[in-house]
């Protein structure tokens, strides 16, 4: 069921029932600026949620030789995630699963990668908060945690097609 259509940057987004976040994969010079900012090691378990396609995972496994682990409630993402994973060659550092982000126990994760709503974002602060190890970073594209929550570090720029973007930066102590 669909519960509403989003026209953004000249392109339709479907909503899923769960309002989550629409289906909006981050740009390939986002992702790569996501990753650095969280400082991402081959030391890492990089989990993605909402991962859609699986490019932050797979990139962290390419560029950082990091564990990827990406999970969505869709499973058509999935299936192309793992399709991506298999292309390029990193299939033994990723996996995907179809799980709810909202659900989905985040303690083996040493960076959490977001691009989710602010709403979804707030509905995980204390998922996060509560499960990560301390020296564990959470990376979110374009959407904060709110205001008791403000990030460590900002990070705005003009992304390689030219939107204004902003990523946000927190790390757990």
């Amino acid at each position: 069921m669909i519960r509403a259509i989003v026209l953004l940057s000249s392109a339709v987004l479907l909503l899923l029932p769960q309002n989550r976040a629409p289906y909006y994969p981050t740009p390939e010079d986002v992702v790569d600026r996501m990753l650095a900012l969280a400082k991402v090691t081959s030391q890492d378990t990089v989990l993605d949620l909402g991962c859609g396609d699986g490019r932050i995972p797979i990139r962290a496994a390419q560029k950082y030789g990091a564990r990827g682990v990406g999970v969505d409630i869709d499973p058509k993402r999935i299936e192309e995630a793992k399709a991506n994973a298999r292309k390029a060659g990193v299939e033994p550092l990723v996996e995907f699963r179809l799980e709810d982000a909202m659900t989905t126990d985040v303690s083996g994760a040493t960076v959490v990668a977001l691009y989710l709503l602010s709403s979804s974002n707030a509905t995980l602060k204390p998922i996060l908060t509560r499960q990560l190890k301390p020296g564990s970073r959470i990376v979110s594209h374009a959407f904060s945690m709110g205001p008791d929550w403000p990030a460590d570090e900002i990070d705005r720029f003009v992304s390689a097609r030219g939107d204004e973007t902003t990523l946000y930066l927190w790390r757990i102590r």
